[in-house]
This record gives structure tokens, C-alpha cells and sequence, in this order.
């Protein structure tokens, strides 16, 4: 059952807040130390203005930051240095440092400084995919943003349609009578479709009716110039009987054929006139 609007946007009230906008909130520049607020002061307005949320705003923070530890860091190896060589010249008696040692420590230090480099590069590929994986997070947290505006706007847009209907319904004048106005949308697309197969069946049997209509024509055209001379034949075969009928009742000797003659052309002309019935 898929969920409704409701439900849905109640699910993403209670999610919890993402946990990079927590780490985002704890690196505000308040908490750097007195000399860094200073130069960070300009940076992070912005940054606090969107909440230290914005990518450009902590992007530049980041900026800031590596510039800031690295001279945090000269400062301190300089410091360190200078404390030890002080050290060194005030102890009694004084340390002194054999050639063979500087060159021990020389080589210690660099391979000590060639593990440092191999790890900046995997911290470097390590960051490289949190900043490709955060940027992918930020535009899914962008989308869930924009459909959680759009759910929180859902429940009232779908009252007022549902008012509008109610309204509609009430106007409708006169109410109709007839149950298939009052079905809805799905049952009213399938009698639309019934009905139109049913338009589409009639248009074809005209179709074809139409196309037949010329032959029935020159049928019809054909069968009245045969009915002309039967016609013709007709009227002159009345008259005969006529003629017969009267000669008859006065005595004559034909008048059982003519008689005779008479029901033939009668019994034809109703079979020509079933033909021509049947034809059209």
C-alpha cells in the first residue's frame, strides 16, 4: 500500500539531523583561538548567515584552516627548535652533537619525512572521495529538502480540490437523472471507449453501405427500364381483360383465355415487384 502524503511527511519530520550539519555547526569560527577569530571573521559571515551548511562557505573555511595550521605549525617547529638549541648551550656541561648523529637524524628524518609524504597522499585520495561522496549528499539532501516542501504543501492543495468538487457537485443544475454522468473517471473512460467502438462499428457499416450504394443504383436504374415495358405491357393487358370481361358478360367465346392470360401477368408483375423490393 503505498503511503500518503500525510504519513510521508510525518516519516521525514522524524528524521534525525544529519550528522555532517553537527560537525558543520561545531567547526564555527567561535571556537578558534583569539588570533585565528580575527582572520576568520571575514570568512565565516557568510558561513554563519547558512548556518556553516552553504559548500562555498566551508570550502573556504577549509581554505582557511590549512593556511592557519601550516603557519601554526612553522611557528611551533621554530619555537621547538629554538627552545632546544637554547637547552643545549645552557646545560652544564654543554651537549655536544657528533657529525655521525646529525647524519643519523638526517636519515631518520627523511624517511620519517618520506612517510609523512605517503600518507598526505592517502589522506589526499581519502578527501578527495569525501568531497566527491559530500557533494552527492548535498544534492540528495537538496531533493529530500525540495519534496519535503512539496509533501508539506500536498495536504492543503488536495483540500481545496476536494472542496472544489464538493462545490461543483452542489452547482451541477439540474441534477441528471442518469447514472452514467455521476460515474467516475476510470468508469467513465471504459463507457467512453464502449461507446466509441460502437461509433467506430456503425461508421464502418455505412462505410461499406455507401461503397455498395452506386451497384444498388445501377440495379435499381436496370430493373425500372425492365419495368417500363412490363408496365406498358401491363396497361394494355388490363384493357384487353377489360375489353374481355366486357365481352364476356356480353356473351363472347374468348373470354376464359383472356381471363387466364390475365392472372399470369398479374402473377408475374408481383414476382418483378418482389425482385425490385428485394433490390433496393
Amino acid at each position: 500500500m503505498a503511503p500518503t502524503p500525510a504519513s510521508a511527511l510525518e516519516q521525514l519530520q522524524k528524521t534525525k539531523s544529519l550528522k555532517l550539519l553537527t560537525i558543520a555547526g561545531q567547526l564555527a569560527p567561535k571556537d578558534l583561538p583569539q588570533s585565528a577569530q580575527k582572520r576568520s571573521s571575514a570568512v565565516s559571515d557568510d558561513s554563519e548567515q547558512n548556518n556553516d551548511t552553504h559548500p562555498a562557505a566551508l570550502e573556504a573555511d577549509l581554505v582557511h584552516y590549512k593556511e592557519l595550521f601550516s603557519k601554526l605549525r612553522f611557528s611551533y617547529v621554530e619555537q621547538v627548535t629554538k627552545e632546544k638549541f637554547l637547552r643545549s648551550i645552557t646545560d652544564n656541561p654543554p651537549r655536544l652533537v657528533e657529525a655521525s648523529e646529525n647524519e643519523e637524524k638526517e636519515k631518520e628524518v627523511l624517511a620519517l619525512k618520506a612517510e609523512l609524504k605517503e600518507r598526505k597522499l592517502e589522506i589526499a585520495e581519502v578527501l578527495r572521495q569525501l568531497e566527491e561522496k559530500g557533494k552527492e549528499l548535498a544534492l540528495r539532501y537538496e531533493g529530500i529538502q525540495l519534496h519535503k516542501a512539496q509533501l508539506e504543501s500536498l495536504p492543503a492543495e488536495i483540500e481545496n480540490l476536494e472542496a472544489t468538487i464538493d462545490r461543483l457537485r452542489q452547482e451541477q443544475e439540474p441534477p441528471s437523472n442518469n447514472p452514467e454522468l455521476a460515474l467516475p473517471l476510470p468508469e467513465t473512460l471504459t463507457v467512453l471507449q464502449k461507446r466509441q467502438a460502437e461509433l467506430a462499428a456503425v461508421d464502418a457499416q455505412l462505410a461499406t453501405l455507401q461503397a455498395a450504394l452506386p451497384n444498388r443504383s445501377r440495379e435499381l436504374e436496370k430493373l425500372e427500364r425492365e419495368l417500363k415495358p412490363l408496365e406498358t405491357q401491363k396497361q394494355g393487358t388490363v384493357a384487353a381483360a377489360k375489353e374481355a370481361r366486357r365481352r364476356r358478360e356480353e356473351g363472347g367465346g374468348i373470354g376464359d383465355e383472356l381471363e387466364e392470360r390475365g392472372r399470369w401477368l398479374r402473377a408475374s408483375e408481383t414476382a418483378l415487384r418482389e425482385m425490385l423490393e428485394a433490390g433496393t
